[in-house]
Formats: structure tokens, C-alpha cells, sequence
């Protein structure tokens, strides 16, 4: 587990302790995100910044950090879904975000987990949804996801939930590794393949905006393949968690239509590990009037992240809260 390639937030070279937090004694608070090209990253940072106020921080009403007072959260690059479950499972990292049909499958040991149950994994929040990306150069298309066959796609890095969803979506098309040349990419990586003629397609579950596709779009120029209808039935009838989104028109320059395509949502996970002292602390101090700042003016897709939509999705996933936040949304009477 060392996928840790850039930190957002504060950054103190000092080993976490995780348990009650003391204002005198820093708990260091670890929050796997993505790629630095894509959406868990800045999300991610805009959180931790949210639910930190180190120790000898100003007070909040004193115009200070409105966080856990004593906590130093860190958001550190890694390779999404499954590297992020996998680590707060074992103890590297005390939060991630997630997929919810990744977390799902890790957490009952199903699917590709089979047998491999990841029981400590317990939600926080239901954040955002993330719409599937499926780029093509400019000017090209494909009907259906059978059209890849024989081409070079980017499947997303390995560890990412991105990569596990399109295996089985391409699968149900008739494409698999032996019929096409595949790319395990992160997003950034993919965007350079896909401008420099090395990639005819690649797929990435991100909320919209995406910035390496933003420069992309810019720059030389892409397509998004806007499903049928049929083709996100057949798609929700395989994967339950993604259900039909859209990308509307003119987030992207030079994709001037509405784009049909499958959406999964993105959760905030932590090991049943940790405190409900610290959990209730931190969820707590997710929906303050601070971090709602900060995510109204972060990430477009912070203003998605609500405490209205917290819970959305979250029962029928089979996935616990964790104790802590589960106290939190009873005492603000979003759950009975």
C-alpha cells in the first residue's frame, strides 16, 4: 500500500494515532481519494480541509477551522474504490472514497471479492453521483459498447472501481481482454494516450466537471458516447448501483448535446475501527456551515453534496453506517 502520491490539506510528517480527539494531542486523520485528474481528489481535499482544525487553531468563532478540534485530516492520492476500501480494511487508511457498488461487493464478498468479505467498512455519507465517461477522439463514435472489440481502450487503473463496473458492462457486450487491447490507465494517463493516438476509447466514473478531460476538450478535442435507453437498462438490470445520469450539454467544450450515460454513487467510508466519538465528530463536522462553504465553492460537484442526500441510496446498499454517524443523523433527524 504506498499509491500515496500528493496530500492535500495539512501536511505534518508525524505518525496517526486514531482514537478519542484531545485538542492538546493531534489525530491524524488519512482519506484515500483518486487521481489527481479526476473528481475524488479535489473532493476529497475540500473535506479534509472541512473536518481539520489542528491543535492552536483559532477557534471557530473566532473565524477559525470549524473542524474536530485536534484533528489533522489528510487527503492523499491513491488509486480509487478498491485500493481506498482495501486499506481502511486493513488499517492504512482511516477513510476513502468509494463507489457504492464497489463497496457493496468488497464489503458482503461478492462478485470479484468472492469469498473476501471487507466487514470493517462502514459509510459515512452518500456524497455525489459520478457519471460514466466514455471518451472517443473527435469526431468519432461507436453504437454500442460492442464496437470496442478489436480497439485500444483504457479500462481505468487497476484497484479502481471504474475498472471493475466496465469489465462486467463490456462483458455483457461480448468484449473482453482477449478480444481488445486494454490499458490499464488512470485518468490523466488515459486523456494523454486518447490526444497523442495511442487510445481509440477510455472510460472513467467521475463527477462532471473532469479536469484532464476539461483540458482535453480544449485542446484537441473529444466525444462522449451517449448510451440508449435500452443500453442503461441492460446495464442497471447488470450493476443495480448505476443508474441512468446525464451530463448535460456544453460541460465540455465542443460537446454541445446531452449525454445519456450511467451513474454510480460516490461514498465516504471509514473502518468500524474508529471511535463513534471521532465518527460523530467528523460527521458533524462535514455538514457545518463552514464545510458547506467550502464546497459551494470548490469542486462543482461539492454543491451535490448535501446533508439532504446523505442517506440516499445508503439502506439498500447493505452497507452499515458506522455508529458514529449514525448517531449524528438521529440527532439532526435525518434518520429515525
Amino acid at each position: 500500500m504506498k499509491h500515496i502520491l500528493r496530500t492535500v490539506g495539512v501536511t505534518l510528517a508525524l505518525s496517526l494515532a486514531a482514537g478519542p480527539v484531545l485538542a492538546q494531542d493531534p489525530t491524524f486523520f488519512r482519506i484515500g481519494t483518486g487521481s489527481a485528474g479526476g473528481t475524488y481528489f479535489p473532493i476529497g481535499g475540500t473535506i479534509a480541509n472541512g473536518i481539520s482544525a489542528p491543535p492552536g487553531a483559532r477557534p471557530c468563532d473566532k473565524g477559525g477551522q470549524c473542524g474536530v478540534p485536534g484533528l489533522i485530516a489528510i487527503a492523499q492520492s491513491t488509486t480509487a474504490s478498491v485500493f481506498n476500501n482495501t486499506a481502511v480494511q486493513n488499517g492504512e487508511l482511516e477513510a476513502g472514497m468509494a463507489a457504492a457498488d464497489v463497496t457493496r461487493s468488497m464489503y458482503l464478498g461478492e462478485g470479484k471479492f468472492d469469498g473476501k468479505p471487507h466487514e470493517k467498512l462502514r459509510i459515512v455519507a452518500n456524497l455525489y453521483p459520478e457519471d460514466l465517461h466514455l471518451v472517443l477522439p473527435a469526431g468519432q463514435s461507436v453504437d454500442s459498447l460492442a464496437d470496442l472489440k478489436g480497439k485500444r481502450v483504457g479500462i481505468a487503473q487497476a484497484g479502481s472501481g471504474t475498472q471493475v463496473a466496465v469489465e462486467m458492462m463490456l462483458g455483457e457486450w461480448g468484449v473482453n481482454r482477449d478480444n481488445m487491447d486494454e490499458a490499464e490507465l488512470n485518468n490523466s494517463q488515459s486523456a494523454e494516450r486518447l490526444a497523442d493516438g495511442q487510445l481509440d476509447a477510455y472510460f472513467y466514473a467521475a463527477g462532471w466537471p473532469v479536469s484532464a478531460m476539461v483540458q482535453l476538450a480544449t485542446t484537441k478535442g473529444m466525444e462522449l458516447h451517449s448510451f440508449t435507453e435500452d443500453d442503461l437498462k441492460k446495464i442497471n438490470d447488470l450493476i443495480p448501483a448505476y443508474i441512468p445520469s446525464s451530463i448535460p450539454a456544453g460541460v465540455y467544450e465542443g460537446v454541445d448535446y446531452e449525454v445519456k450515460t450511467p451513474a454510480v454513487s460516490a461514498l465516504l467510508v471509514v473502518s468500524s475501527d474508529l471511535s463513534e466519538e471521532l465518527v460523530y465528530g467528523i460527521t458533524k463536522a462535514l455538514w457545518n456551515d463552514n464545510t458547506r462553504k467550502l464546497l459551494d465553492n470548490g469542486h462543482a460537484k461539492g454543491k451535490q453534496i448535501t446533508p439532504d442526500t446523505a442517506l440516499d441510496g445508503v439502506a439498500a446498499l447493505g452497507v452499515p453506517l458506522h455508529a458514529g454517524a449514525e448517531k449524528f443523523y438521529k440527532e439532526a433527524g435525518l434518520l429515525k
